[in-house]
């Protein structure tokens, strides 16, 4: 990953598969390799555990400065799923362990779909959908963000992977009790992967990853869609939904101004075309004028940009108190900086 002509930046996106850490280099820099973690960042009493994130970050990041032979960081940015709600922790202790041990002077604390929008789309207004086990979408005009969902699968993350799971465990359950709207090959698909369904609430519910688990059978409602009336169904509602989030999403254009852009992001959509059919047509509906785009990068390319852009002095994604803050640290303190 190369940063800019001078200086060295660090990315790091933290989510729940584990913790990458990348540096954005000089440019004629020899690259090199992101380093991962596959244990996600703990979530306590007080939030995202930012103790627990710097067990982890701390030497990744020393590791990968030595492979590169590289000094002073310039600058980090740190994406983190849950940062919005779950962040406070991050955000009172990172600023200044960051410069004690790392010697870190400006930080960038973003939501993971934050540093999602900088992978996808740089700093240029536009709309994200990032969907994988939840959904969120984010939209900005460059004077603010605007949030849809995200909210977790008990409360919205609406068409995402948990959500298309069990809505297919449900109907795979309605037909295993002969219940209208069930779906007999559903049936089939959930008790070849989890047993004998009278079982299956037994293993849900004292579970502590339930979105996962539930999400772990979204591909297995875009295996059957083609065959099975109710599968389809189920994409076509998710796909509903996603575009409902992506229009509330995309910033206003007025006449005469490009059209907003829109990039889809996350594992979600690799469901491919029994997903993205009924999207598409979704999208054409509800944002007839917008520009479907493909995402340039991932959050960890974003979060790289968010620190290269922070160190030249030239972000311009807006400040925002639980989506986006920038930290600078001063002598023997760290203070939020005031932005637009």
């Amino acid at each position: 990953m190369t940063s800019d002509a001078s200086v060295t930046v660090l990315g790091v996106d933290s989510g729940g598969s584990g913790l990458r850490v990348g540096l954005g280099l000089p440019e004629g820099a020899a690259p090199v390799a992101p380093l991962t973690s596959a244990e996600p960042v703990r979530t306590g009493a007080r939030g995202i555990d930012a103790e627990h994130l710097l067990s982890q970050l701390l030497p990744m990041a020393r590791e990968l400065l030595q492979r590169s032979g590289a000094g002073q960081l310039a600058a980090v940015a740190i994406g983190a799923a849950g940062m919005a709600t779950l962040g406070d922790d991050l955000r009172a202790e990172l600023p200044a362990a960051l410069a004690r041990e790392l010697g870190v002077r400006r930080l960038v604390l973003a939501a993971d779909a934050v540093t999602a929008y900088a992978g996808a789309l740089g700093t240029r207004p536009g709309a994200l959908v990032a969907a994988g086990t939840g959904l969120i979408a984010l939209g900005t005009d460059l004077a603010g963000w605007r949030r849809t969902d995200g909210w977790g699968h008990l409360l919205g993350d609406c068409g995402g992977g948990a959500w298309i799971g069990r809505a297919g465990l449900e109907a795979a359950m309605r037909a295993h009790d002969g219940r209208d709207g069930g779906s007999a090959m559903l049936r089939t698909s959930a008790e070849k992967r989890f047993g004998p369904l009278s079982d299956l609430p037994g293993q849900l519910y004292p579970r502590t990853d339930r979105p996962a688990f539930l999400a772990s059978f979204a591909p297995e409602v875009g295996a059957c869609a083609a065959d099975d009336p109710v599968a389809a169904g189920i994409l076509r509602t998710a796909a509903r939904h996603i575009a409902e989030s992506a229009a509330a999403a995309c910033p206003a254009t007025d006449p005469g101004t490009p059209p907003c852009e829109i990039a889809l992001t996350g594992g979600l959509f690799r469901l491919g075309e029994p997903l993205l059919g009924p999207l598409t047509e979704e999208l054409a509906r509800r944002l007839p004028h917008a520009r479907r785009v493909p995402a340039a990068g991932d959050p960890l390319d974003g979060a790289v940009r968010i620190a290269t852009d922070l160190a030249g002095g030239r972000l311009a994604l807006p400040r925002d108190a639980r989506l986006l803050t920038v930290h600078a640290a001063g002598a023997g303190d760290a203070r939020t900086e005031s932005g637009s």
